[in-house]
């Protein structure tokens, strides 16, 4: 799926089951949960938090995938073509870092 067609994914399930786009302020808010649901998972995964009973069937896949859809939605709510967005976020990246991280002792490994 392209980014593209994810786009037009969230919004026709918005149109179908959704009824519509919660407003930007409660998307934002969602966001802020979900993101706090990766860290839940990464903090105990891969970091030194230990895991509760109810953190047995957490997914950072399925986690991450509800940032994405939620950050989709505010795209497509304030009419942010996200392809295009990440082609010159990406293009900005380069052209501002392409040189930053390589004499970083703290990346060797």
């Amino acid at each position: 799926m392209t980014i593209n067609e994810a786009q037009d994914a969230v919004d026709s399930w918005i149109q179908q089951h959704g009824v519509r786009y919660f407003n930007e302020l409660t998307n934002l808010a969602i966001l802020t949960e979900e993101v706090g649901e990766v860290a839940r998972v990464i903090s105990r995964k891969y970091g030194e938090q230990s895991s509760k009973d109810s953190d047995q069937n957490l997914d950072l896949a399925d986690e991450l995938a509800d940032v994405l859809f939620v950050v989709i939605c505010l795209a497509n709510q304030t009419g942010i073509d996200l392809n295009d967005a990440l082609e010159k976020n990406i293009q900005k990246k380069t052209s501002r870092d392409h040189d930053r991280h390589h004499g970083n002792e703290k990346l060797d490994s």
